[in-house]
């Protein structure tokens, strides 16, 4: 999957209320530059789990592999590491020229 694609996948219920990976990864930006020293990177849009909102994203689309279960709307088995490979180099590739 190319950068892009993983960039337009759509974001379940999200605290940044952002409709596809990219305008989270923008929210998450916005809120670092806004809030300067005070930035939170434990909770940066109030809770700690702002990470699996964007793994719960790459697994519903199908960028990694995990377990997603309907029924508790919960993520299982994530590979985070490559999880954290696929966003970083999606936000590089924002920044290519």
């Amino acid at each position: 999957m190319k950068s892009q694609d993983i960039l337009a996948l759509p974001m379940g219920v999200n605290d940044a209320r952002a409709r596809t990976v990219a305008q989270y990864l923008n929210a998450l930006l916005i809120n670092l530059w806004t809030e300067g020293e005070g930035f939170s990177g434990k909770r940066p849009f109030g809770n700690s789990g702002w990470k699996v909102e964007l793994y719960y994203a790459l697994v519903k689309g199908g960028a990694v592999k995990g377990v997603f279960d309907e029924e508790w709307d919960d993520l299982f088995d994530i590979d985070t590491k490559a999880a954290d490979e696929i966003i970083e180099k999606a936000i590089n590739s924002l920044f290519d020229s």
